[in-house]
């Protein structure tokens, strides 16, 4: 997830262009539509997206595209519909350069988001920006486009100035796999001797405990946020009675960011003076915490959230690399819309700020503020066009293997026989359990295969009568089991990912919502595993299919070249690092830091179901 929530847009709108009508001139019409998008059917591993099939999309809600099939034998039929596709893709090619004129004004930037993005029911932002329009041309790396500018980049050194005990939040919202990478950067901030506080949901205060952290309880629940992004896929409700259920999960968790920064510990009530904040994205208010206490901002996620032209963003579907770079800023335009409210009630009445005005800013965080992403460079290369700001920092491991007693049950079971394959989706909430249980058991029946099976929150496991050849699991780290699996499948999440990789297993990805689908293409670009199954698509046939891929030799082959080259990363190291890399020294003498600028991005005037602007 990353596995996290993002924002609520409730509107649902298809853009039809017709191309050119008689007067000579291009027209866009905007029509309502209830045809939704079943599932996902096919990813791309080049770009990392997944294309929906079972919804028209812009480009393809034409006329010429329902043709008989008398007219499809026909050549000159075949001819006028190549002629009016190429009006088409001139039409939204004319829209496209518009919108990435810096010299248009805002106001009309606006009027282009409906023209250029459609809102799939699946809660994803697809986009088709025409066929016939060129990629901005990459650079060397030495030159990084960011929102408009042109930024040096600057050669990154290991050397840092040392700096004195610091005060450090971690502001972190998510599931398990979200917080787990946070406890391990905690630690080893804290082995450094910096008092380090990590806030998130209370449903993780003994795991954060547990490994001698502080910790401070953020609002929302995690529980109720994974089993909407389930239902919806990305950020967006598909029912308007998700809205006020959505939104007051997300109040929830800003307006608790202040106290997390300012208030003494719970338990001991010990004062807290922070003077730094380290965040992931959908904290939502981090940086206008940040702003009131003119702090040091700093973030981490585990999926990309900075434009870039390599590939687009997990939340959106986009076929054309043109779009890539534009996903960003339609996604961030979208959340900017379902939270911009909330934001200033937090700003007014409890950072005593001023509001944002209508266009002043967006949902992401200044260029100014450092990002550090938690992936592997061999998976994920760091793109091109990203500057000395962003960081690849490799996966962050929290070991737990050591101190993991396995029961002498699931002992015996392993030394048995061969390797199992695990199959399990952590803390997702599993739609209907029976059913892919069953799915489960006789896809290892029919390939002759072991298997563990997690039950995690979403209740799988639960059998009819036992089977010698299925263990039903609670909970065991990752680092302890998979070492001694042959495979696993699961739902994604960078960490689960990462976690498979790292042993070695060949990888079969379940996407549930979120980034999942993105890291799914990855895993199956990089030729470690079978290409995703949606979990609204999970089925026997694919199931079987995708553990016959996993168990051929050259597959296992490449992952072990995978995790061979990921021995020599240390994620957590390198979070660190760029931690003090970035910081910046001149806030700890009182010095006022510099206020963030706005990203250049734009904001919707309209908002469904989310208060007045």
């Amino acid at each position: 997830m990353h596995e996290c929530v993002m924002a609520e847009f409730p509107i649902d709108f298809v853009v039809e262009v017709e191309g050119e009508n008689g007067d000579g001139k291009g027209r866009v019409e905007e029509s309502r539509t209830s045809e939704g998008v079943n599932g996902i059917s096919h990813y791309d591993p080049r770009s990392g997206s997944a294309e929906s099939v079972d919804r028209k999309l812009p480009g393809e809600n034409f006329n010429f595209m329902e043709q008989s099939p008398e007219d499809l034998s026909d050549p000159t039929s075949s001819q006028v519909a190549m002629v009016e596709r190429e009006k088409i893709n001139h039409s939204l090619s004319v829209l496209l350069r518009k919108f990435l004129n810096e010299n248009l004004p805002p106001k009309k930037k606006l009027k282009l988001v409906k023209r250029l993005a459609t809102i799939q029911d699946d809660g994803t932002v697809q986009l088709d920006v025409g066929e016939n329009i060129k990629p901005q041309s990459s650079n060397s790396g030495t030159e990084v486009i960011d929102d408009g500018d042109i930024i040096e980049d600057i050669e990154i050194t290991e050397d840092t100035e040392l700096l004195p005990p610091l005060q450090i939040v971690m502001l972190i919202v998510g599931t398990r796999g979200d917080v787990q990478p946070f406890i391990a950067i905690g630690k080893r901030l804290q082995d450094d001797g910096h008092r380090v506080r990590l806030a998130t949901h209370s449903n993780f205060k003994e795991f954060v405990m547990a490994a001698g952290l502080e910790f401070y309880p953020l609002g929302g629940d995690p529980k109720v946020l994974a089993a909407y992004m389930v239902k919806n896929k990305g950020f967006l409700p598909s029912e308007p009675s998700e809205i006020h259920l959505q939104r007051s999960q997300i109040k929830e968790i800003i307006f608790s960011l202040l106290p997390a920064c300012t208030s003494p510990d719970p338990d001991t009530n010990i004062s807290f003076k922070v003077d730094a904040i380290i965040a992931n994205p959908p904290a939502y208010g981090h940086t206008h915490v940040a702003e009131a206490l003119k702090v040091p901002l700093h973030i981490f996620f585990t999926m990309p959230w900075t434009p870039t032209s390599e590939f687009p963003h997990p939340l959106s579907r986009v076929r054309q690399p043109v779009g890539y770079r534009l996903s960003y800023q339609i996604v961030d335009a979208l959340i900017w819309l379902g939270i911009r409210d909330m934001i200033n009630e937090f700003r007014k009445k409890k950072l005593k700020l001023r509001p944002m005005t209508y266009l002043s800013g967006s949902y992401n965080s200044s260029s100014a503020v450092p990002y550090g992403y938690i992936w592997s460079p061999h998976l994920v290369p760091k793109p091109k066009d990203w500057g000395s700001k962003i960081d690849v920092v490799g996966f962050c491991f929290l070991e737990l293997a050591s101190s993991y007693e396995p029961p002498e049950s699931l002992l015996k079971w392993l030394e048995d026989k061969e390797k199992p394959i695990y199959i399990g989706f952590g803390s997702l909430p599993v739609e209907e359990p029976e059913k892919m249980t069953e799915i489960i058991v006789r896809a290892l029946e029919i390939t002759g295969q072991r298997g563990i099976i997690n039950k995690g929150w979403g209740g799988l496991g639960d059998l009819a009568e036992p089977k010698d050849f299925v263990y039903l699991l609670e909970n065991c780290p990752h680092d302890w089991l998979f070492t001694r699996c042959a495979a696993v499948v699961h739902h994604g999440g960078a960490g689960t990912t990462a976690a498979g990789l790292k042993a070695a297993c060949p990888t079969t990805v379940v996407p549930f919502f979120g980034d999942q689908p993105f890291w799914g293409a990855q895993v199956h670009a990089r030729g470690v595993g079978p290409a995703p199954i949606p979990v609204n698509e999970f089925s026997l046939e694919k199931l079987v299919d995708a553990i016959r891929f996993m168990l051929n030799a050259q597959v296992k082959q490449e992952a072990v070249k995978l995790a061979k080259a990921m021995e020599t990363e240390d994620g957590v190291t390198g979070a660190v690092q760029a931690f003090y890399r970035h910081f910046p020294v001149s806030s700890l003498k009182k010095s006022e830091p510099e206020k963030p600028r706005p990203s250049g991005m734009f904001s919707i005037k309209r908002c469904f179901g989310c208060g007045r602007f």
